[in-house]
C-alpha cells in the first residue's frame, strides 16, 4: 500500500479525525507575517480545515491535495475549488505571499524533498512566508502503509538554501488519541 492508497481508502476517517483539530494559534503565527488580503496556498490541504480558515480571514486562497477523495471532502467542507495534484506538480513562480504545508511535506520522500522545496520556494513571492510541520526526528519510515519523512531543526535548516528559517518550535499533537511531537517551522524566501 502506498501513502496515496492509504488516503484513498481512509479519506473519510482522516477527514473526521483532523477537520476539528485546533490550529488557530499556529495559523495566527503564520498570518501575522502576511500582508492583508495575501494570496495563500494550502499545499496538501487534507480536510480543507486551514484553507477554509484562511478564506474566512479574508485571504485569497488556493489549495491542493494528492488524494481525489480528500479533494472532494475538502472542497465540500471549505466551499473552495481544491485541485488534485502533488507537490512535484507545483510549477508556480512568485505567485504566493504565503504557503501553508501543515503535515503534508512529511509524505514527500527524503530524496525528493530538496527539489520539492525548491519548487515551493520558487512559488513564493520575494519575502514570502512558508509554514511547514514534520513529525519530530530524522530519516524515513513507514507506518500503517504511509511513508513519513521526519525532520529536526538541523535538517530543516539544511533543507532549502533558498529559504531562511525565521522560527522553529516543537509542539505536541493536538489530536486527543496521539502522543507525538511535531517540528513546526516558519521560513522566509531569500529570493
Amino acid at each position: 500500500m502506498t501513502t496515496q492508497d492509504f488516503y484513498q481508502r481512509n479519506a473519510q476517517q482522516f477527514f473526521d479525525d483532523t477537520v476539528a483539530v485546533e490550529m488557530s494559534s499556529v495559523r495566527d503565527r503564520f498570518t501575522a507575517l502576511l500582508p492583508a488580503g495575501a494570496r495563500v496556498l494550502d499545499a496538501g490541504c487534507g480536510s480543507g480545515r486551514d484553507a477554509k480558515a484562511f478564506f474566512e480571514c479574508g485571504f485569497e486562497v488556493e489549495a491542493f491535495d494528492a488524494s481525489a477523495e480528500l479533494v472532494a471532502l475538502a472542497s465540500a467542507y471549505s466551499g473552495l475549488a481544491i485541485r488534485q495534484m502533488r507537490f512535484q506538480d507545483l510549477h508556480a513562480e512568485a505567485r504566493y505571499d504565503g504557503i501553508w504545508c501543515c503535515a503534508s511535506l512529511l509524505h514527500v520522500p527524503l530524496t525528493e524533498l530538496p527539489s520539492v522545496m525548491r519548487k515551493v520556494a520558487t512559488a513564493l513571492k520575494p519575502g514570502g512566508v512558508l509554514y511547514v510541520s514534520f513529525k519530530y526526528g530524522m530519516g524515513e519510515r513507514e507506518k500503517q502503509g504511509r511513508q513519513f519523512t521526519d525532520m529536526n531543526e538541523a535538517g530543516l535548516i539544511k533543507l532549502a538554501p533558498e529559504l531562511q528559517v525565521i522560527d522553529a518550535w516543537t509542539s505536541e499533537d493536538q489530536r486527543p488519541d496521539r502522543v507525538e511531537t511535531w517540528l513546526n517551522g516558519l521560513l522566509k524566501s531569500k529570493l
